[in-house]
């Protein structure tokens, strides 16, 4: 399915349903979150192909070889549930439900929002806490302000990958093209880092990753400079940092949102931090912001994301105009 007008109509749909419902935990709890299946048959490829002796190139040619599996079989699942679905009555409102499945619109925002309501509710040691469930580096070691830019940057960095990211392959290739993106974002986030065992069977998941995730990135930073206003920010100030600094980020894609963002709300972000024995020295981006962020920022980060996703349903509606 390329773009199209009935593809488009359920990009918007999914968009709505995913707002409107999000991740019902009372029922996931008893299904399990497809995602998670996902990750089920990630750890099964990982335990049965990436052995302990082998050499880096035999693991890098078996994580190539995991990684094309996962992406035919997540494919080829989308291709079956698109098919069943357009047969059924109220086909695309039903494929619009199954996609919102995959898509993170809601829950990211509730995520975030909970870091901001442990400030107001346990202080500093809650707002740790919270925030550990959205981001791998160690919550102890931050401060309020390191709290607060931690759940920012994942806000910044999700809305690609959780919201942007998906909805753009939903529309370019339907269930299949938005379930293979499933899976590869959630193999990068799985064995795509640079530790000794994944170093090498993760190369072609966190590469892979790195290309699909390209345009939505860049996509996700004009999203968020536009909305810049919302924040209290400027339109004008947030491209000129994502201009400057989105390719100073380690990652090729992460940048461009997390400056946005960062020049919407006027702060630093990124910079150097700790994932447990490691610490990761990046530059910050907006370095010549020099306010700590408040848990105020937090809410002002919310505000713009929520500007973004309205942006971003008003342009695929748009678009189904035309199409």
């Amino acid at each position: 399915m390329l773009i199209s007008g009935s593809g488009l109509f359920i990009v918007i749909t999914a968009l709505a349903f995913d707002a409107l419902i999000g991740d019902p935990d009372w029922l996931w709890r008893r299904l399990g979150h497809p995602v998670a299946l996902i990750g089920t048959l990630i750890d099964t490829l990982d335990v049965r192909f990436n052995k302990d002796g082998q050499s880096p190139q035999q693991r890098r040619s078996a994580g190539i070889a995991s990684t094309a599996v996962l992406v035919v079989i997540a494919g080829a699942v989308g291709v079956l549930l698109q098919a069943i679905a357009q047969q059924l009555p109220m086909g695309n409102i039903i494929t619009a439900l199954i996609a919102s499945i995959f898509i993170a619109q809601r829950s990211l925002y509730q995520h975030v929002d909970w870091v901001r309501s442990a400030f107001a509710d346990g202080g500093l040691a809650e707002a740790r806490d919270a925030v550990a469930l959205i981001v791998g580096r160690d919550p102890e070691q931050l401060d309020e302000a390191g709290v607060c830019r931690a759940a920012i940057e994942s806000c910044a960095e999700n809305f690609s990958d959780g919201v942007v990211a998906p909805v753009f392959w939903l529309a370019l290739l339907g269930l299949p093209g938005l379930i293979a993106y499933k899976a590869i974002n959630t193999a990068d986030s799985m064995i795509g880092h640079r530790s000794e065992r994944y170093a090498s069977f993760g190369w072609a998941a966190a590469r892979l990753d790195d290309l699909v995730n390209l345009v939505p990135a860049r996509l996700s930073a004009l999203l968020l400079a536009v909305a810049a206003p919302i924040a209290g920010g400027s339109v004008g100030t947030s491209f000129n940092v994502v201009r400057r600094d989105a390719s100073k980020h380690r990652s090729p894609n992460a940048g461009w949102p997390e400056s946005a963002v960062a020049g919407a709300l006027g702060l630093a972000l990124a910079g150097p931090r700790r994932y447990g024995e490691q610490v990761v020295d990046d530059p910050f981006l907006n370095a010549e912001a020099t306010r700590p962020a408040v848990p105020d920022d937090i809410g002002r980060a919310l505000d713009l994301y929520t500007a973004a996703c309205v942006i971003e349903a008003a342009g695929y509606a748009a678009l189904a105009l035309v199409v």
